[in-house]
């Protein structure tokens, strides 16, 4: 900015003829910064002629030299500066150190004058301690000479006093040995009179226990003759129901459905299999989280039989999958329906296969709920037979095979809630257990399947 000012200047002054004293001028205005002053009107001006290029040069070369030379000046000035920074904190420093010398010294000084302090204390201890000592050790003299003298006149008068006791408790004794016979002969007779107490009450007790295990007997030898009787009419149930299922096989194998009817069967059954064996990988892991859970709840029976049942479900798994059925050959799959039954607000048919299926699903449901219910009657866990997963699952016992998974379930659980609540309860209600095999009472079977026959 100041070059090309001063070359403005310059070619004003060699215009106007003023010279080098413009030149001069131009340097001392901008340092004193004075304000700018009101334009005045332009006057004509002559043309100006061009000055020769030699006085700019050299203008600029004394203009370049002292603005070198004042920034030397600056840098010297700076330098000076920095030194004189460092001389005066190297002169703080040392004062610093000089004072922190001094202040150490003082504390050596006074550290010397306390520690003479103390061992003047120390030696006025001694001496007093020393003069203590001396005063205990004739106090204790003096004592011990006291105490012998007391001690020879105690011994003297507990010799009389214990010659005075000896004869007090001589008389004591045989006072306190004729009371202790006394007492003694009484402490017999009672424990006499208690013993003939005791026996009183056992031989009461004997004939209570006994007459408790009579009852017992008569009423378990009542209830088997019942479970009997029910297991007796159960079986002639299931005979007459195998005999009208073989008088009904005979007459549907007479009526055969029409090819196009089985090969709808075929394609629902192949359909259904697929379904429950992608069902089945789901519930098996749903079932092995809340296995997890019961064991934190510490229901160890109701876990134990949740594994159980887990393992029963992977077994029934490896089955199905290892099974081949020979659907063209297979009588279910070409016999016509037989039976007629009513679920969920409509009817349905099926065979005597389809309805052997869902017998199968009552008994299997009954036997899973009988378990369940003991579990938590174990446990002593509140009875809630729709929270516990077998329930849920509803599939134990199913292949697949001749009805579809929701009829199963549903006579699944007809089945679990019955055996649940004879389970939990201890009782056989609806069912009976033989041959280590728990089943529904033919009566009951019938009225929750409630089949018509169509023919």
């Amino acid at each position: 900015m100041r070059l090309s000012k001063t070359l403005i200047a310059a070619l004003l002054a060699a215009a106007l003829g003023t010279g080098g004293a413009w030149a001069q001028q131009e340097p001392e205005n901008e340092k004193k910064e004075k304000p700018p002053k009101q334009e005045e009107p332009a006057k004509p001006r002559p043309q100006p002629q061009r000055p020769p290029q030699e006085p700019q040069r050299q203008q600029q070369q004394r203009e370049q030299q002292q603005n070198r030379a004042q920034e030397q000046r600056q840098e010297q000035q700076r330098q000076q500066q920095q030194e004189q920074q460092q001389q005066r904190t190297q002169q703080q420093r040392a004062e610093q150190q000089r004072a922190q010398e001094q202040r150490q010294q003082e504390q050596q000084r006074q550290q010397q004058q306390e520690n003479r302090a103390r061992q003047e204390q120390d030696r006025t201890q001694q001496q007093r301690q020393q003069q203590e000592r001396q005063q205990q050790e004739q106090q204790r003299a003096n004592q011990q000479r006291e105490q012998q003298d007391r001690t020879q006149q105690q011994r003297q008068q507990q010799e009389r006093q214990q010659q005075e006791q000896q004869r007090a408790n001589q008389q004591r004794e045989q006072q306190d040995r004729t009371q202790q016979q006394r007492q003694e002969q009484q402490r017999q007779e009672q424990q006499r009179a208690q013993q003939e107490q005791q026996r009183g009450q056992q031989e009461q007790q004997r004939r209570e226990q006994a007459n408790q295990a009579e009852q017992r007997r008569a009423i378990s030898a009542q209830q088997e003759q019942i479970n009997r009787q029910r297991q007796q009419a159960a079986q002639q149930q299931w005979q007459q129901q195998q005999e009208r299922a073989r008088q009904e096989l005979q007459r549907s194998n007479q009526q055969r459905v029409s090819q196009q009817r089985q090969q709808q069967l075929i394609q629902q059954q192949q359909q259904q299999v697929a379904n429950y064996q992608r069902r089945l990988d789901e519930q098996q892991r749903r079932l092995a989280s809340q296995t997890a859970q019961l064991e934190q709840q510490r229901r160890m029976s109701q876990y134990r039989f949740q594994q159980a049942y887990l393992d029963r479900l992977r077994e029934q798994e490896a089955r199905i999958r290892s099974q081949r059925i020979d659907y063209y050959n297979d009588p279910y799959f070409y016999t016509a329906p037989a039976y007629r039954y009513y679920r969920a607000g409509n009817y349905y048919e099926t065979n005597q296969y389809g309805a052997e299926v869902l017998r199968r699903a009552i008994n299997a449901g009954y036997e899973e709920g009988f378990r369940a219910g003991e579990a938590d009657r174990q446990d002593g866990w509140r009875a809630d037979y729709q929270d516990n997963y077998a329930f849920q699952d509803a599939t134990y016992g199913y292949d697949g095979y001749y009805t579809g998974m929701d009829d199963y379930q549903y006579y699944f659980r007809q089945g679990f809630q019955r055996g649940y609540e004879d389970g939990y309860y201890g009782r056989f209600q609806y069912g009976y257990y033989a041959d280590g095999q728990y089943g529904v009472l033919g009566n009951i079977l019938s009225s929750i399947l409630n089949l018509q026959a169509l023919r």
